[in-house]
């Protein structure tokens, strides 16, 4: 690239890194004001919410434009196409992200009058609490390129998966004494999977900020588990699903050969 090629570059990765900032920052409004309107039954709310995705659905669309275009113009290698893949790979986390506020808003409808538990109400709130710091914490990582911190954010995740699990026990605890009933109970316990999936979405940003820090995709890891288990002659999944070693024969009768 020239200087001046390189001076348009750097401009557009900032206004799509402000872009990414703002998504994230609806999603995580997003998300106190869907948990305080499931709370206080607040449907007028939780309509406002379900309207309000459209703008991150917009900022995504003009994300992914802006990205495109810098491939198609700029010509980007190495480390550079590697700051585009992961924008773009973040662009999907956080929409989806929205995408699961939005959910949570709409089974708002579907629980209306329900008087719920002290215990859930306050793990809601905890939940809710885990989630917006997740995402908050996925993206000060994003922003400054720090794969360590991103590396901690399965920790943090595990404790928002244990208040999840909590959350169920207690749904529970209020279906077997009959304070819900069952398609009650039901609802409740995919909203809280919501909040969970919110949190693996942040996971799955970090491990974004990891390839964008170390070069090393998320996958890596499983992927050379499963070469090493294949140069060892173990079953790889195909062969395990079809109940047969790599060596085994194929289903027209004759031994597979090896590439």
């Amino acid at each position: 690239m020239t200087e001046e090629t390189r001076t348009v570059f750097h401009e557009g990765l900032a206004e799509i890194r402000t872009s990414l900032g703002e998504m994230s920052a609806l999603v995580v409004e997003g998300m106190a004001r869907v948990s305080r309107a499931l709370l206080e039954g607040d449907l007028e709310a939780a309509d406002r919410i379900i309207s309000g995705d459209d703008e991150i659905d917009l900022l995504a669309l003009e994300t992914e434009e802006a990205c495109i275009l810098i491939l198609a113009t700029q010509q980007p290698v190495a480390g550079d196409l590697r700051t585009l893949v992961t924008n773009l790979k973040m662009v999907g986390e956080i929409e989806r992200s929205g995408d699961l506020v939005t959910n949570i808003a709409k089974a708002i409808f579907r629980i209306q009058g329900v008087d719920l538990d002290p215990v859930i109400r306050g793990l809601v709130d905890q939940m809710r609490e885990q989630a917006m710091a997740l995402f908050e914490f996925a993206m000060a990582a994003y922003l400054d390129v720090d794969g360590a911190r991103a590396a901690m954010l399965g920790d943090l995740d595990d404790e928002l998966d244990e208040l999840h699990d909590r959350y169920i026990a207690a749904i529970f605890d209020s279906r077997g004494s009959h304070v819900l009933n069952t398609q009650q109970a039901l609802q409740l316990a995919v909203i809280g999977r919501f909040y969970e999936r919110i949190g693996d979405h942040a996971v799955n940003i970090g491990e974004w900020v990891e390839y964008l820090a170390t070069g090393e995709f998320p996958e890596h890891q499983g992927a050379m588990r499963a070469r090493r288990r294949r140069e060892q002659g173990v079953p790889g999944a195909r062969e395990a699903v079809a109940g047969r070693d790599p060596g085994d024969a194929a289903p027209g009768g004759r031994p597979e050969q090896s590439a």
